[in-house]
């Protein structure tokens, strides 16, 4: 409450600045890349010309990756010392954050420059190299001001689990804090200017994105001023069959591969069939219907009910190959799912 708020603002630019600096970097790769290759040059070579015909061999091979598994000392760059600055009252204070934000730049900057020599692979230490290379090449300054200039014009902020600042007609013991982090967020959305380490921030610009469940409280429960700041409502449907489907078929790091992944360290190759994983979306949907609807969490119960005693014979069963269809999902979840008594399913 108070000015943690803020935070959200901080941390937005923090993200601002490590996108808008791996873009620079990355626009430098390749300057970073020929420095690095002359530094492990220097140091396999001494005193060797640029166009030597050694030198030129010695840079075919490290690019062909030949050199990789060789011991290399170098003199890099010392990593910046960790700081953590305890402040009164949790930092909650007026200027407190600030103040512990000035410290940790001076005492960051203590041990700048400083080098120290490190025997590595050439492999690890080219990595470094290109890494020390690409931030001398990048612009600071540049970065800072285009990054306040992206989260200022394109920011978007994600503000999750809304409808628990609201407040509730039939409680009343903590309506008075739930109000508070009501009106701290208000001139946020409201635009106001926030300050941090790398300038002003004002966030009169800045998308601002509130979800909820609501299913104890409504909209409405929220303060008047704050629902004139997030005019647009967009109510979403449940999760349908072709949607659990697509959830465990088609995202990146689906349960199925997950499963799939944990029991292959055990030697077991799971291959769950087209139309089990269509049973599977079916009664996830079902117990959402007949209980709480907690969207696709109820499909990690489902899949864990499903395979939880291959999974506990998976270590006796290395090297089988495990094919489920719809008729053994139905045997191992049919009577459950028609079960009213669906206790053992709620998370």
């Amino acid at each position: 409450v108070g000015k943690d708020v803020d935070s959200i603002i901080r941390d937005l630019i923090e993200v601002a600045v490590k996108q808008e600096r791996e873009t620079a970097m990355r626009r430098c790769q390749t300057r970073a890349e020929d420095a690095a290759e002359d530094r492990i040059l220097d140091v396999l070579l001494p005193g060797s010309a640029s166009d030597n015909a050694t030198r030129q061999g010695f840079r075919k091979k490290l690019r062909e990756g030949q050199l990789d598994d060789k011991d290399i000392e170098l003199d890099l760059a010392a990593p910046k010392p960790s700081l953590e600055v305890l402040t009164p009252f949790g930092g909650n204070a007026p200027g407190m954050e600030d103040m512990a934000e000035q410290l940790k730049g001076l005492f960051g900057q203590m041990g700048a420059g400083q080098k120290k020599t490190r025997k590595l692979k050439i492999a690890e230490a080219f990595k470094l190299l290109v890494e020390e290379e690409a931030a001398k090449l990048v612009n600071e300054e540049e970065i800072r001001a285009s990054a306040l200039a992206n989260a200022q014009e394109m920011g978007i902020v994600f503000i999750d689990e809304i409808d628990k600042v609201a407040s509730r007609q039939e409680s009343s013991g903590a309506e008075v804090s739930r109000q508070g982090v009501q009106r701290d967020l208000l001139p946020l959305v409201e635009g106001t200017t926030v300050s941090t380490k790398y300038g002003l921030v004002k966030t009169d610009h800045i998308l601002f994105i509130a979800s909820g469940a609501f299913h104890l409280a409504k909209p409405s429960d929220l303060i008047p001023e704050l629902q004139g700041r997030l005019p647009i409502r967009v109510e979403l449907d449940s999760l349908s069959v072709a949607d659990f489907e697509a959830i465990l078929t088609s995202t990146h790091a689906s349960l199925v591969k997950q499963y799939q992944a944990l029991l292959a360290t055990e030697g077991v190759t799971l291959d769950l069939q087209p139309d089990a994983i269509r049973r599977l979306a079916q009664i996830a949907f079902e117990v959402n219907e007949r209980t709480e609807n907690i969207g696709a969490r109820r499909l990690a119960t489902v899949m864990e009910r499903l395979l939880d005693d291959i999974s506990f014979d998976a270590p006796r069963r290395s090297g089988e190959t495990l094919a489920i269809d719809a008729a053994a999902v139905d045997a191992k979840l049919g009577a459950l799912a028609a079960n009213e008594d669906l206790s053992r399913f709620i998370l």
